[in-house]
């Protein structure tokens, strides 16, 4: 008898799980919100026009076209029945299941102040991306039009909340779009005057890397022209700017990079879960007294060599193909086996032939991680159109400087900047 499987969520935890499952005797149903697999890693290049987003995403029916053991389904999963083992959608219709994954990943995190996200946007879906990119975008705009020196520098006063991989990345790109890719190209206003500051509540940026990488990141930031602010949390957020200690800064773009927060379904399953809502799972990555229900990804509190398991793509795929590994031996019958993560090493870019890279004791910085920084993403991209476009657009932007998908969607915001619904539509390809 053929084994029914339900797999929440199409990042690279529940889409490797998928793939890894294409010769078993089983029937797949893939759930998700969205029609896409997101490179998330490269998010920050549409948020920041250097890539549209069909030059990192693919839609999940386009991969999964050649497995017929797989239907895909849009749609939002609102309930776990772990006694009926069913997944219940938002439209009311329930998929039954013999394993169940749950691969829903992360969400932004604002640490009890939640009444900053309208003010502060975080960055983790495509509809994020647009709605940063646009925003950065209508501040030069915006700036241009103002008509008052004090309202010309709260529009061009930027703030990245946050100085982990997304932050630093951030940064870095803004300040060279301000510097090089605007140029020449306003009346009234001198984008490289804008003020790119990148606040991080704790002692350095980057504090999963080693210090003398951190304090290298953080010196290429400040040569291309980034603030750099570490031991100082934000006390406030507004249409207007934010506060640190005591002192407020009139800015009209803060960016939120600073915290995660696990996917909300990890609390359907009654599991223990961690500060952050992640499942604790046992060994196998399996729910505790649910040995046919699988946690996998960001969604995932695992421990490796006494430290939490990144939530990074490396770690999300190594947990699919081991859910994939799970149930085949469950289904043969042969016992399970622990989760064993292989750490490849960490690595960041801070912007043009600048980057951080930390494998496993090998530390290096500058241009050589740049271009390992490069390589490696390329490599990871799903799908060989992806990888050629992204490579073509790459080398376009590092000969001009140019980034080409500055184009906002949606209508156009009003005086503060801040429109709740400026996503009109996605992108289509260059």
């Amino acid at each position: 008898m053929r084994q029914r499987i339900v797999v929440v969520g199409g990042g690279f935890a529940g889409l490797w799980a998928v793939r890894a499952l294409a010769r078993g005797p089983v029937d797949i149903t893939l759930v998700d919100r969205a029609n896409h697999h997101l490179f998330q890693p490269l998010l920050y290049q549409v948020a920041t026009a250097g890539l549209s987003a069909p030059d990192i995403a693919a839609p999940l029916r386009h991969i999964l076209r050649g497995q017929r053991n797989v239907t895909v389904r849009l749609g939002e999963v609102v309930d776990v029945d772990t006694a009926s083992r069913q997944v219940v959608l938002a439209d009311g219709q329930s998929l039954p299941y013999d394993y169940l994954l749950l691969a829903s990943g992360a969400t932004h995190a604002y640490f009890g102040h939640e009444d900053w996200a309208g003010d502060a946007p975080g960055l983790k879906t495509l509809d994020d991306a647009f709605l940063i990119r646009r925003r950065l975008l209508e501040a030069f705009e915006r700036a241009e039009a103002a008509g008052s020196e004090e309202e010309r520098a709260a529009w061009l006063s930027f703030a990245i909340v946050g100085g982990g991989p997304t932050g630093v990345e951030l940064a870095g790109t803004l300040a060279e779009i301000a510097r090089h890719t605007l140029r020449s190209e306003f009346r009234h206003i001198d984008p490289a005057q804008a003020r790119v500051r990148l606040v991080e509540a704790g002692p350095r940026v980057l504090s999963s890397f080693p210090e003398s990488l951190s304090e290298k990141a953080a010196s290429q930031l400040r040569r291309l022209g980034v603030e750099v602010v570490t031991g100082t949390p934000v006390e406030h957020i507004d249409a207007t700017g934010y506060r640190l200690g005591t002192e407020f800064v009139p800015a009209r773009t803060v960016i939120w990079a600073a915290g995660v927060a696990a996917s909300p379904l990890g609390k359907l399953l009654g599991a223990p879960t961690d500060r952050v809502g992640r499942v604790i799972v046992d060994a196998d990555l399996s729910v505790p007294d649910h040995p046919e229900v699988f946690v996998a990804g960001d969604l995932a509190s695992v421990q490796h060599a006494g430290k939490p398991v990144p939530g990074v793509a490396p770690a999300a795929k190594q947990m699919g193909n081991h859910v994939a590994r799970m149930i085949r031996s469950r289904m043969a019958g042969r016992p399970s086996a622990p989760f064993a993560y292989r750490d490849f090493g960490n690595l960041a870019t801070i912007g043009r032939m600048a980057a951080v890279v930390d494998l496993h004791g090998m530390k290096f910085s500058g241009l050589i991680a740049w271009w390992f920084w490069l390589i490696a993403h390329v490599f990871f991209l799903i799908g060989f159109r992806n990888r050629i476009v992204v490579l073509i657009n790459w080398a376009w932007s590092y000969w001009t400087y140019q980034r080409h998908a500055r184009i906002m969607l949606g209508r156009p915001s009003g005086p503060a900047g801040r429109t709740p619904a400026d996503i009109a539509s996605p992108e289509t390809p260059p």
